[in-house]
């Protein structure tokens, strides 16, 4: 993984002192909170509904063990003993202190972290498969092409103050498991006729109150163009985009508004002028930092453990049917571990167990941890003989939940227990239809189904792409909650098809479970997945149940 110069540990430190500075001076009552506000945002802190909130990047997804441990004493010594691991693959703690803030920041510092660009209007924390550097479908490793990025977005002198918030994400294999195309602009590393690496470019996705799938603006970029272009990209929205009204601020309005084409050749024509500056050292400065990404030394060791395990132990073999992925070394395992214990809340990890997952990673996992976009945590290299070992572990650190791509692996944002902006409970619900699909002992049944909820329309949640999609809306005072089917996040991405009207609270969790029922009934075959057969069926058949079931127990 990526290590600091000293150049970055001088910028990171620069910035810490300067805004314990402007912290100081906020305590004092020497700037306002008008004043305050635009400088807090440049470092990551929220000021949420109950109090503030810092917001952690974990650039593509990465940590080692050391950056695990310092999360878990910040949140043990400044919060209230846990993290919450979000869908922009970064960490949020809840409850600091303005007066610590930039103590956290310090202590971020010095395990090469910080949290500048995760708030405001600029190039957002850039993120990538989950899986990078180790699943069998991979192209090429995206977490150096995510790392050029970081690099060259930080600071960037003319990207500071862009119309809105801009996201990147990067994806490497031929299954696309960073949701490119519900960001600003989505990086696919594919390879053309010759076999040549270059990217896919899509341009114009994002979710929100105006959900659209982003179009492919090229579909092959060769490598040393790839800099330059996102520029270019980058630098027509800046100055295209509307500033007149927030809502219609992101590049997907833009793109809209002007078309495809327009901005497509408007993006050439500023790409040529950029290019022509490119002396050819962003590929130098690639060159360099794909030397952090190599592979590790693979172990060669028996799998008589791990084998005698699985076939004796009903408990570990679900979990290893169910939370491993396929790897590219043979005898070799990605392990996802599950965030989402059955009610508990989706995301939330306590500092004993950021710990001892630490702990893994560093006996088992050649050093090395990722945070997915779906709110779990990864440890990508794992030879099969230790899975044992981990999942006993995993046991006693209440983490051993065999559930992830299941009904109750839910995306949820925090939602109005936590947030500003929240019209709606997200994450009660959650915990209640996890518990409910326990009770019922069907989630193995059912099979993959993607469930998402967002507590308002900006869709932090990403309930537009899920399988199922819960929005959560207040209604004269009363929370509401609108279902979407068949959403897809992947190479196939789609919106899901609204079912028509909401549902109060205590009403959610059975719609959800008449839905599931009806596939049950509907699907051909135990292989049919419920977005297969959603793609077969269409929305009325699951409308038909979800809404003619509510009307009869309404009427008795």
């Amino acid at each position: 993984m990526y290590k600091y110069n000293d150049f970055d540990e001088a910028f990171v430190r620069s910035r810490v002192e300067q805004f314990r500075d402007q912290v100081e001076r906020r305590i004092k009552g020497q700037l306002t909170e008008d004043e305050f506000r635009p400088l807090r945002l440049m470092n990551g802190l929220y000021l949420q509904l109950h109090a503030y909130m810092l917001r952690v990047a974990i650039p593509y997804g990465t940590l080692n063990s050391r950056q695990m441990r310092q999360l878990a004493m910040i949140a043990e010594k400044w919060d209230k003993g846990y993290g919450h691991f979000t869908t922009r693959q970064n960490i949020q703690f809840n409850w600091p202190k303005l007066q610590d803030v930039p103590d956290i920041l310090e202590a971020l510092a010095d395990v090469e972290m910080h949290a500048l660009q995760t708030s405001g209007n600029t190039i957002r924390n850039v993120t990538a498969d989950h899986f990078a550097g180790a699943a069998a479908d991979e192209v090429a490793d995206p977490r150096p092409v995510a790392e050029l990025l970081r690099q060259w977005s930080t600071d960037h002198p003319e990207f500071q103050f862009l119309p809105r918030k801009f996201k990147i994400a990067v994806s490497g294999g031929e299954q696309d498991r960073a949701v490119t195309k519900a960001h600003d602009i989505g990086i696919r590393i594919v390879r053309n006729a010759a076999g040549e690496i270059g990217y896919q470019i899509i341009v114009g996705g994002g979710l929100g109150r105006t959900p659209m799938i982003g179009k492919v603006i090229r579909d092959f970029l060769p490598k040393e163009d790839l800099l330059p272009y996102v520029e270019a990209v980058v630098s027509v929205w800046n100055l295209l985009g509307r500033r007149d009204n927030k809502y219609k601020a992101r590049i997907k309005i833009t793109v809209f508004e002007n078309g495809l084409e327009e901005f497509s050749q408007l993006t050439d024509e500023r790409f040529e002028q950029i290019r022509a500056g490119f002396t050819g050292v962003d590929q130098e400065i690639l060159a360099e930092i794909e030397q952090f990404f190599r592979e590790p030394v693979y172990e060669t060791k028996s799998k008589d453990v791990f084998d005698a395990r699985y076939a004796t132990d009903p408990a570990f073999r679900s979990w290893v049917d169910t939370n491993l992925s396929d790897h590219k070394a043979d005898d070799y395992a990605i392990v996802t571990i599950s965030v989402k214990k059955h009610g508990a809340t989706p995301g939330d990890a306590t500092a004993d167990q950021m710990r001892a997952m630490a702990n893994l990673a560093e006996a088992y996992g050649h050093d090395e941890l990722r945070i997915s976009h779906e709110q779990n945590v990864v440890l990508p290299h794992v030879h099969k003989a230790d899975l044992p070992a981990i999942y006993d572990a995993l046991k006693v650190a209440d983490l051993a939940t065999a559930n992830v791509g299941l009904i109750s692996d839910i995306i949820a944002c925090p939602g109005m227990d936590y947030c500003a902006l929240a019209t709606a409970r997200s994450i009660p619900i959650a915990q209640e239809i996890a518990q409910r699909f326990d009770d019922l002992k069907l989630e193995h049944d059912i099979g993959p189904l993607k469930i998402k909820i967002s507590g308002c329309i900006n869709a932090c949640g990403h309930h537009h792409v899920g399988h199922i999609g819960i929005l959560g809306l207040d209604r004269a005072g009363i929370e509401n909650y609108q279902i979407t089917l068949g959403g897809d996040g992947t190479q196939d991405a789609v919106i899901g098809d609204k079912t028509g009207p909401g549902f109060a609270a205590e009403d959610i969790t059975n719609a959800i479970e008449r839905i599931v029922m009806a596939y049950l009934a509907l699907r051909q075959t135990p292989a049919e997945t419920f977005l297969d057969a959603y793609k077969r069926l269409g929305l009325e058949p699951f409308k038909a149940a979800l809404y003619e079931e509510a009307a009869a127990h309404a009427a008795e």
